[in-house]
């Protein structure tokens, strides 16, 4: 395969590119001057989230769902696989889709990516390891995750389609990159998203009390998505192929991180905090090593978590003040 050192001029195939985080990688890469073919079911995704894409050279949107067989014309220089439901909302209410895609899915994109000798990029999650007994996770960690449990739908997903991905690599000569992504905060998440930070900016914004499952003791390692898209930038095009950390090794409890949103979203108000259950296997700390990501790619994140919360509570407020269905599902 030739030198594939640049995103530009290339062709690149983003799957759930109407999601969070693939619409931001999609408007990345266009930057980068590649022609961008986006795909996605819009189950979790939204097209409100590409819409700066439209009219925009090189941007091709295919409404499609990549569990059934996939083809995309022409040639084709890489594919990044961020097809699948990301919350925990979205993959217990949708268990089976969430495993389709990262089996069916997956198959199916590595199929793509096979017949047309393109550069796959997976993109996996910290989820692999579990409710870790390693801190902080390298790559090497092989994780401590309960197969049959509720969110075993989500790691064990991640886990196979990484298992599929090197099985390509060894078995048909297939290029891969793996990066594991971290929790990651940013404009276009869902205002119902389930997450920390979407909800606990909702929940200010509306004047409620913020929900700490368990007291939020267990702690989380939040990256700023641009942070995050350049470093899965610098994966897709580095000589890299084992799995790589991408987060931010700053780790906040839960409990600090809801002190922070309350901080920066309604200053100088009193925001009551309010215990409620804790979900099961929820996992009591993560955060990254990311020794690899330093070494292999000369990336780390630079915006800090304050800076970066203000940025999306910003966005929030627009969607807040429109209703709760404003943006749609961000995926």
């Amino acid at each position: 395969m030739e030198r594939f050192d640049t995103v530009d001029g290339r062709h690149v195939v983003v799957t759930g590119g109407a999601g969070f985080l693939g619409s931001h990688l999609c408007a990345a890469l266009l930057d980068g001057g590649a022609r961008v073919t986006a795909i996605d079911n819009l189950v979790t995704g939204s097209l409100d989230n590409l819409a700066p894409l439209y009219g925009r050279d090189g941007f091709t949107f295919l409404h499609y769902d990549v569990t059934n067989f996939l083809h995309v014309p022409g040639r084709v220089d890489a594919i990044l696989h961020f097809a699948s439901p990301a919350s925990p909302v979205d993959y217990l209410k949708l268990p089976i889709q969430t495993l389709k895609v990262g089996s069916l899915g997956t198959h199916n994109a590595l199929g793509l990516a096979k017949e047309k000798g393109a550069r796959f990029l997976l993109a996996s999650t910290s989820e692999v390891y579990g409710d870790p007994q390693v801190h902080p996770q390298p790559e090497t960690y092989w994780g401590h995750v309960n197969p049959i449990g509720p969110r075993g739908v989500y790691d064990e997903a991640k886990r196979f389609a990484e298992a599929m991905t090197y099985a390509y690599h060894r078995t048909h000569g297939v290029d891969v990159r793996v990066a594991r992504i971290f929790n990651c905060q940013g404009p276009r998440m869902r205002i119902d998203d389930g997450r920390a930070v979407p909800t606990f900016i909702a929940q200010v914004l509306r004047g409620e009390p913020i929900t700490l499952h368990g007291g939020g003791a267990q702690t989380r390692s939040i990256v700023y998505v641009d942070d995050l898209i350049d470093g899965i930038l610098r994966l897709l095009v580095s000589d890299y192929c084992d799995p790589v950390n991408i987060g931010n090794p700053h780790e906040v409890s839960i409990r600090e991180l809801a002190e922070v949103i309350a901080d920066l979203a309604a200053p100088g108000s009193e925001v009551r905090l309010v215990d409620t259950q804790r979900p099961v296997d929820d996992p009591e700390v993560r955060r990254p090593d990311i020794t690899i990501a330093r070494r292999e790619l000369g990336w780390e994140p630079k915006v800090d978590l304050r800076d970066g919360l203000g940025r999306t509570i910003a966005w929030f407020r627009g969607q807040v003040a429109a209703g709760p269905s404003a943006g749609g599902p961000a995926g």
